[in-house]
């Protein structure tokens, strides 16, 4: 396919569009996903959309990163230094990666059995996933592991949070919860726990055993992944709970 082409100049089979409505959207490159949101190209030769779509994937790799973890975190001021975007291309490409954001982390959680690690961090993806802040925040079940509730217990910078263990039961017990699960995320992606959040996990499992409400997981999330402390780490062998 030729980049520098108008859409209307590619065979009808071969054009985002259609080949989108018949093979699905898998089928489709990232520039022509990018082509089908900004439609018409300008500028930069007057390429067409595709060419557009491509050209800003270039632009977006020149960080050593991939293109599309940049453009998921992109600042509208930093899209329209790309040329041929303007507000509203950069308005429609940013409106594209947020319906893509929620669409992922919407998923009906009131009242299922959170029975594993991935099922916890669905709960708490709308909460923690792309945050670019550092989130703790604690998920709530009853004595058969339905959902109660979540909820975001600190908010810090980019660099790290803290989440007092009192704060943290206090909401449980305020909720009427018998069972907890805890969380936060990692800006950086990284899954790995840090000594700090090893030390807050051994510290919750203590006071989970002293309250009899039983912690079963502290989980990490961050760009789209997640680790389970309890999968990972031995702490639930040095401190049992009764789950």
């Amino acid at each position: 396919m030729t980049y520098n082409l108008r859409i209307a100049d590619i065979p009808e089979t071969e054009r985002p569009r259609e080949r989108l409505l018949s093979l699905g959207t898998k089928a489709l490159s990232n520039a022509e996903l990018l082509a089908l949101l900004i439609g018409t190209g300008q500028g930069h030769g007057k390429l067409s959309a595709i060419g557009l779509g491509q050209h800003i994937l270039q632009q977006l790799s020149e960080s050593q990163r991939e293109p599309l973890e940049v453009l998921r975190d992109i600042h509208p001021q930093e899209l329209k230094k790309i040329h041929g975007i303007g507000d509203a291309k950069a308005a429609t490409i940013l409106a594209g990666i947020e319906l893509g954001k929620r669409a992922y982390q919407s998923r009906p959680v009131e009242r299922t059995p959170i029975d594993s690690p991935k099922a916890a961090a669905d709960a708490l993806s709308h909460h923690l996933m792309w945050e670019q802040q550092e989130k703790f925040a604690v998920l709530m079940l009853d004595v058969k592991n339905r959902l109660i509730g979540t909820q975001v217990i600190t908010v810090g910078s980019a660099i790290e949070t803290l989440a007092p263990p009192r704060e943290i039961f206090r909401e449980v017990i305020r909720q009427g919860a018998t069972r907890a699960i805890v969380a936060h995320n990692h800006p950086s992606g990284s899954l790995d726990p840090s000594s700090e959040d090893l030390q807050l996990t051994r510290q919750l499992l203590g006071g989970a055993q002293f309250l009899q409400i039983p912690l079963l997981d502290h989980l990490i999330l961050g760009h789209g992944g997640f680790s389970s402390l309890r999968q990972t780490t031995s702490l639930w062998n040095e401190c049992p709970q009764s789950d």
